[in-house]
């Protein structure tokens, strides 16, 4: 048995092929310019090397940081056109600020412009090929999938959510099955015995097993799945793909051979890394503690007439090896918002004053939480730091809960710029699968994506 032959684009290959492209189009864009339109401002020419590279450089953060490489966001035309607009218009403003790197302002100011449609009109040009060609039916990767009854539904709405180009043929149940081919949660069931029929005829590129139990799966099916594995095709277990689509660690799939789920990054114990993390935290929070000096007159104008109590807020959370520190915020909600008892924060919280929501949706109430990162409780990137009140609670409703303090708490993490804010146990279990991920991958490439992304938070006003 082959593995089938069909074009699939991987998640990660997607994203890159994004990347890659997008630079390809903003160079043709400018060799059209410079060869049909008489444009001189930038060429493609070796001399400007370190120009052309600068351009790569722009459009690759500011990419990351307006989401154009968001593949969900990518396949919406409209949303599409609007960050490549707010990226490309943040691209050409730094291009231009930058004269040491960049070539200096033309004589015709026009060229500018020229410049500036050509970038956005050719990287769209490409998103709607990428629509068109790429994220097309043709290309989806057909999926066959051998669980229990039980799992289905649940495994194939997450997948098919995380990631459109998933196309589900069918299932095997994995406990067996001698009747004949049944309709369960609109998929249609297959038997053992014509698995390598339905491969062939199916155009099936993987098997993904999402069985909660390995004992559970019929012995006839068990060596049907190694013949298929020894001859080279393509068998998954769900966790995995659990964990690639979605970046986040299923602990609801998680039961007594957890220690195999969580092969913790090497970087948690690398002295180097945490050395230079360390570093980082202190000259940014630096810089933070400088920010806050500048706009403290203003938040405190604001918090004088909005919120009408102290200027700054104490609070007590848990942070390393479930040690309790102080965190410091600046005021967001009326004074004795919780005189009676610990409450989750919700949307549209009464208790919020309006300067208070403004400093939520800027993120401008956690600038005090530098004097946190300086004083070592704290780093820039974390799970966030929770009270002892919902960590106790939590810690019995959720599995490995308290795993997350096993690193410091951070001003933003990889929950933060993934998900909402926890106001339940069900969106606490969500962010905790997101800090159990980056606890997992943690490395300097993944921390600056975080950085970047948080920056998206921010400029998007996503804060509560």
């Amino acid at each position: 048995m082959k593995q089938n032959s069909a074009i699939h684009f991987e998640i990660s290959e997607r994203k890159v092929l994004l990347r890659i492209v997008d630079v390809l189009m903003a160079f043709l864009g400018i060799f059209i310019l410079s060869t049909y339109f008489g444009f001189e401002y930038l060429e493609i020419t070796s001399e400007n090397t370190v120009p052309l590279i600068v351009l790569v450089v722009y459009i690759s953060i500011f990419g990351t940081i307006f989401e154009i490489y968001d593949l969900q966001k990518a396949s919406k035309l409209d949303v599409s056109f609007k960050n490549i607009v707010l990226c490309m218009s943040t691209v050409v403003l730094f291009y231009l600020l930058t004269p040491i790197v960049t070539p200096f302002l033309p004589e015709a100011r026009l060229q500018i412009i020229y410049f500036y449609i050509a970038l956005i009109a050719f990287v769209f040009l490409w998103r709607v090929l990428y629509n068109t060609l790429i994220a097309s039916p043709r290309f989806y990767k057909h999926i066959l999938l051998v669980g229990e009854l039980p799992n289905i539904d649940n495994v194939v709405n997450t997948l098919t959510s995380a990631d459109s180009n998933y196309k589900f043929v069918g299932f095997i149940n994995s406990e067996g099955n001698d009747g004949d081919s049944i309709k369960y949660k609109g998929l249609k069931e297959y038997t053992t015995k014509h698995l390598s029929n339905v491969i062939i005829d199916e155009q099936i590129s993987e098997i993904i097993v999402a069985a909660n139990n390995a004992e559970h799966i019929t012995p006839d099916l068990y060596h049907e799945l190694m013949l298929l594995l020894e001859r080279g095709f393509k068998i998954r277990e769900y966790t995995q793909v659990y964990e690639e689509v979605t970046n986040k660690v299923p602990i609801q799939y998680v039961g007594k051979d957890f220690y195999k789920y969580f092969p913790f990054s090497r970087n948690n114990e690398n002295q180097l890394y945490r050395f230079f993390q360390r570093t980082f935290d202190i000259v940014f929070s630096f810089f933070g503690l400088l920010f806050m000096l500048l706009i403290i007159p203003f938040v405190f104008i604001g918090n004088a007439f909005g919120n009408r109590g102290p200027l700054f807020y104490t609070q007590e959370r848990i942070g390393r090896n479930s040690t309790l520190f102080t965190i410091y915020k600046f005021r967001t909600m009326v004074v004795n918002a919780e005189a009676r008892k610990a409450q989750w924060a919700t949307k549209d919280d009464a208790r919020v004053t309006t300067f208070g929501k403004f400093l939520r949706r800027s993120r401008l109430d956690e600038i005090p939480q530098f004097i946190n990162v300086i004083k070592g409780e704290m780093s820039i990137i974390g799970p966030r730091p929770e009270r002892p009140f919902f960590v106790a609670e939590l810690s019995r409703s959720i599995p490995f809960y308290e795993t997350r303090h096993i690193i410091k708490p951070g001003l933003t993490g990889w929950a933060q710029v993934n998900s909402r804010y926890g106001g339940s146990v069900e969106e606490s279990l969500t962010k905790l699968q997101y800090d159990l991920y980056y606890i997992k991958h943690r490395s300097p490439f993944l921390d600056l994506n975080i950085i970047l992304k948080t920056l998206s938070t921010v400029l998007y006003y996503r804060g509560q």
